[in-house]
């Protein structure tokens, strides 16, 4: 017996010290920098490291460069080993956050040229057969700049989500947001009841919000009010308002003030955390699969085709104008955590961002459960997108509620610094993507 009463807090001891070898040994390695790109090798290249070990190819941040340069860095790479979604020949979205949390975003997008007939919008075919509709002119390469402004920003619980103005779509993922905020979930539903009623409300959400993309334009070419009446979509009000009108079954498309138009597709997206505490979320496109496809003979760069986003969704543009986009590029912020974020795939940028965000923020998931949850995705004609992983249960039952369903998929890049210091980073294997940290 005295053995025995000797025996078991040294038992006890031993099986708390297996218990903390296994946590140290099986949790995800604790970084202090990362870079989640489309591709292993362009996180790789944009890796933020001071280890003179790096390989010259690699890391290029190693001799004091900022989160900005990762990004630009990863994203000429994706030009080069995917070509078809974006590069140099196209437009890039920056939201910027500096060490001391201020955050501002670049917008590099395409203009149109001035060559452009302003009625444009209303001569291009209802598929995606048209094609580059107006003359780019070296007078134009020359007049191009990009903007810098504030971002834009909602409150999500703990978290201040900042994002880029119209013509970026910020808004729509915003708008998305606060509306299932409003619901008040703190858990994953579980039961069958209680995940339809979620993808329910989350798809009416979706409904609302494609009926109002309309309204997203450049604000440089459109009055003050057009102006105000997009900043409405960011508050809690309005948000309210939409919540509203959500009943326990779906409409037709009148209700939720949708019309028809041509969806964009494509994209690249890279989100950088620097060891400072800088952050880069930056989403770049050519528009549809290899934009154009017209490249430089001399150059071998890819042409888009952005003038393309403006068609059937606005009766005229203007010399100059930016077209309306999905992008997205969002940082979250804390006291204590931060959680850049961002997504490709054109329309389903907005649904895509904002299940990650709602699975990983309220459902509690790491990055990558988040990511890799089923998306869902609504179509400009209303018709529902479910990837094959979701129950068929749940999908015969929103079919029951008049939800035309319909399959597709779409992918999410992510770097969080979590509340103890280290930093996280799961690039979406949807695209074959993986991140890259030290």
């Amino acid at each position: 017996m005295a053995k025995l009463k000797y025996m078991i807090p040294i038992i006890t001891l031993l099986c708390v010290l297996v218990i903390i070898l296994c946590v140290v040994l099986l949790r995800p390695e604790c970084l202090k920098a990362a870079v989640a790109a489309d591709s292993l090798k362009c996180s790789e290249i944009g890796r933020t490291s001071t280890s003179p070990s790096a390989l010259p190819d690699r890391d290029i941040l190693q001799k004091g460069g900022s989160a900005v340069d990762a990004a630009i860095a990863a994203l000429l790479c994706t030009s080069i080993i995917n070509p078809q979604s974006a590069g140099i020949g196209g437009g890039v979205i920056f939201t910027v956050m500096d060490s001391s949390g201020k955050v501002k975003i670049i917008n590099s997008r395409e203009t149109v040229p001035t060559t452009t007939s302003p009625d444009l919008p209303q001569t291009c075919p209802k598929d995606y057969s048209w094609k580059e509709g107006a003359n780019l002119t070296l007078e134009d390469l020359a007049s191009c700049k990009a903007n810098v402004t504030d971002a834009w920003n909602i409150s999500l619980g703990d978290y201040k989500m900042y994002f880029p103005p119209p013509p970026a779509g910020g808004a729509i993922l915003s708008l998305i947001l606060n509306i299932m905020k409003g619901y008040k979930m703190n858990s994953e539903p579980k039961m069958t009841n209680e995940k339809i009623l979620f993808y329910h409300r989350y798809i009416e959400a979706l409904k609302f919000a494609n009926g109002l993309k309309k309204h997203i334009r450049d604000p440089e070419f459109n009055s003050e009010e057009f102006k105000q009446m997009t900043e409405k979509f960011t508050e809690d009000s309005f948000a309210n308002h939409i919540r509203s009108l959500i009943t326990n079954k779906t409409h037709e498309r009148q209700y939720h003030s949708i019309t028809p138009y041509l969806e964009s597709m494509g994209t690249a997206h890279v989100s950088v955390l620097a060891e400072d505490g800088s952050a880069v979320s930056a989403t770049s496109t050519i528009n549809h699969i290899f934009g154009s496809r017209v490249f430089s003979p001399s150059t071998g760069v890819i042409l888009n085709n952005e003038v393309y986003d403006f068609c059937h969704k606005i009766d005229s543009i203007s010399p100059g104008e930016r077209p309306p986009s999905n992008m997205a590029p969002s940082v979250l912020k804390s006291k204590s955590k931060t959680l850049v974020i961002g997504g490709c795939g054109g329309s389903m940028i907005t649904p895509g961002v904002a299940s990650a965000i709602m699975n990983h923020l309220w459902f509690g998931k790491s990055l990558k459960e988040a990511i890799d949850s089923p998306i869902v995705y609504v179509n400009s004609k209303g018709e529902v997108k479910f990837e094959s992983k979701t129950k068929k249960d749940v999908v015969d039952a929103l079919e029951a509620k008049g939800h035309q369903i319909l399959k597709f998929y779409n992918v999410v890049n992510s770097v969080e610094k979590e509340s103890g210091g280290c930093i996280s980073a799961w690039s979406d294997e949807r695209k074959k993507g993986k991140a890259a940290g030290y």
